[in-house]
């Protein structure tokens, strides 16, 4: 689409961003349907986006929307921070996304430079939001870029944060940036986490805890003990990451949003899982997808969820479940349902949820597809330098022993022995 164009310009300008929207998807000749399964979003949405004028918008909403149009960001009222277009990071090399992360960096630090705070009362607002576009670009690029080509951004991007929060000039704006900080610190320890140093990430998971509980947010807090509760799970911690987890339930009390909920449900079942606890973790998944139908699809995902959370995401965790608990029929009966993320861009978690599938069939005797579906998994683990994924993948070779291994198996054998991360 053309963005001299004067319909577009003067829908910018007149604050009316959904028509804005809706010029550049019937340019870029998509459905609203079509908008909204690329972006996470319902067909109705999309049209409420497009009809909703001068008002205010979510800005989260907004920005899917524009990313996977190519819309330059100011035209629909949004920082333009100098993130790429909504395409995959692959097809670029090692130089060239760092540059682009450095851009993205360098762009959202602008609001940072002055020496004095802004004494308008939206100044803590309007820093936040566009330190967590930031993140949330961050975030999603974890999907398909090395965490050691993010970590030393991300642990930037804190340092901009702190800058900026030590300028604002009351209580409610160093609450809202601090809540931007525990997103940043939980997403540090994540990269930590992928880059299996299990010390950085704990460490990195408990600033985030103590930034969410400076912020006041409850949500925010009940987020971060979850994702606590994920990392001690997987690091064989699994009193420690059920008593998270009932503490992320205290926090939000009986008016917690349903995705918290279900996702909460879930981290559950693969505790269970994890501790052989087979009923507990039947019981579990069936909670999280009965909270799942009450789901509204009307609406994104809540801050600070950046991806959606439905019953094909309550597949893939059963796939886990099923494979932590050796139950082949919990794997295989559920692949249909999980295929969309086995099919996922988010090539970690699809090479992680690969090797569970994998498990699946060397529980059944299919020791070639087994082996076929874990090498192809650590080959996407080795590419992206993924500790979880390599470890995930060390953990399957161990549950099978032979004295004369097929070649199937010595391939893997040696692909595994020359994983140096």
């Amino acid at each position: 689409m053309n963005w001299s164009d004067n319909a577009a310009r003067e829908a910018s300008r007149a604050g009316d961003y959904g028509r804005v929207i809706e010029l550049a998807r019937q340019a870029a000749r998509l459905t609203q349907r079509q908008l909204g399964d690329a972006c996470g979003l319902s067909q109705s949405a999309v049209s409420r986006m497009e009809k909703r004028g001068a008002a205010d918008y979510n800005m989260t909403t907004l920005a899917r929307a524009a990313r996977h149009l190519g819309i330059t960001p100011g035209l629909v009222g949004l920082a333009d921070i100098g993130a790429a277009p909504a395409t995959s990071a692959e097809g670029h090399d090692p130089v060239e996304r760092r540059q682009l992360l450095a851009g993205v960096l360098a762009t959202a630090a602008a609001p940072a430079l002055g020496a004095v705070a802004p004494a308008h009362p939206d100044w803590g607002a309007e820093q936040a939001d566009v330190l967590r576009v930031a993140t949330s670009a961050f975030r999603r690029m974890d999907a398909t870029v090395p965490a050691r080509q993010l970590a030393d951004t991300v642990q930037g991007h804190m340092r901009l944060v702190q800058s900026v929060a030590a300028q604002a000039p009351d209580q409610a704006a160093r609450a809202r940036l601090a809540a931007v900080g525990s997103e940043v610190a939980s997403l540090a320890g994540w990269l930590s986490w992928d880059m299996a140093d299990a010390g950085s990430a704990r460490t990195w998971y408990g600033s985030a805890i103590k930034a969410a509980r400076r912020s006041g947010d409850p949500l925010l807090i009940a987020y971060q003990q979850g994702s606590l509760a994920q990392f001690e799970v997987e690091a064989g911690n699994v009193a420690q990451g059920l008593n998270l987890i009932r503490g992320a339930r205290r926090q939000l009390g009986n008016g917690r949003p349903v995705i918290a909920a279900a996702w909460l449900s879930v981290l559950e079942a693969v505790a269970h899982a994890t501790a052989g606890d087979e009923r507990a973790s039947d019981r579990a998944l069936l909670t999280s997808a009965a909270e799942v139908g009450q789901i509204s699809g009307d609406q994104p995902p809540p801050w600070p969820w950046v991806f959606a959370f439905d019953l094909r995401k309550v597949a893939a965790a059963r796939v886990t479940c099923g494979a932590r608990l050796a139950r082949p029929r919990w794997v295989l009966s559920s692949l249909d349902d999980a295929t969309a993320a086995l099919s996922s861009n988010h090539e970690k978690q699809r090479a992680l949820l690969g090797l569970d599938v994998a498990s699946g069939h060397m529980a059944s005797g299919h020791l070639d597809t087994a082996f076929a579906l874990a090498t192809h998994a650590l080959d996407a683990g080795l590419r992206l330098r993924s500790g979880r994924v390599v470890e995930r993948a060390r953990t399957f070779r161990r549950s099978y022993s032979s004295a004369t291994p097929p070649a199937i198996v010595r391939d893997f054998d040696t692909r595994l022995h020359d994983a140096y991360l």
